[in-house]
């Protein structure tokens, strides 16, 4: 990292396979080693989105900063996944870890293989639930709305969360 300028950003993270405390946990030791954790939201119970027969994933989102660029973070995150062993199967499939970049500053980015902010992230409330329970009056970029609003307007059922353990 040659600059110490570092940016806000905004990880979703998410597993439903093994021991998913265990994962979300390595997750976040791991990334710690790139991104400054500044806060991290509790862990919720979800039930599978778009391929639905699989086990409920346990997701939580952080919020940090980091010196990475937005492309450097992406490849920084799917080391993290790949080490942990995550294997690509199918979309929304089941997986031992999935890391997602929600936002990055303020930054707008559409190339072939990153977009910020992520372009699903205000339809899906296993995202959307542990972002509020952070910044709740976050503003999405190019959205003008915060995430409260946006979580309003999502559909919540079988959504709960862990007590701490």
């Amino acid at each position: 990292m040659a600059t110490t300028d570092q940016t806000c950003v905004y990880l979703a993270l998410g597993t439903n396979l093994g021991d998913r405390c265990d994962n979300l946990r390595q997750a976040l030791e791991l990334i710690s080693e790139k991104v400054r954790i500044l806060k991290v939201s509790s862990i919720y119970e979800t039930p599978p989105w778009g391929y639905t027969e699989q086990p409920v994933f346990y997701n939580q989102v952080l919020h940090g900063k980091t010196a990475l660029t937005p492309l450097d973070l992406l490849t920084f995150v799917k080391e993290i996944e790949s080490d942990m062993g995550r294997v690509k199967n199918f979309q929304n499939g089941p997986r031992l870890i999935d890391i997602d970049i929600l936002l990055f500053g303020e930054q707008i980015i559409t190339t072939e293989r990153l977009v910020i902010p992520h372009p699903r992230m205000t339809e899906r409330a296993f995202v959307l639930i542990p972002l509020s329970e952070i910044e709740p009056d976050l503003v999405i970029p190019g959205i003008s709305k915060n995430v409260a609003e946006l979580l309003r307007k999502v559909d919540q059922t079988g959504i709960k969360i862990l007590p701490l353990i």
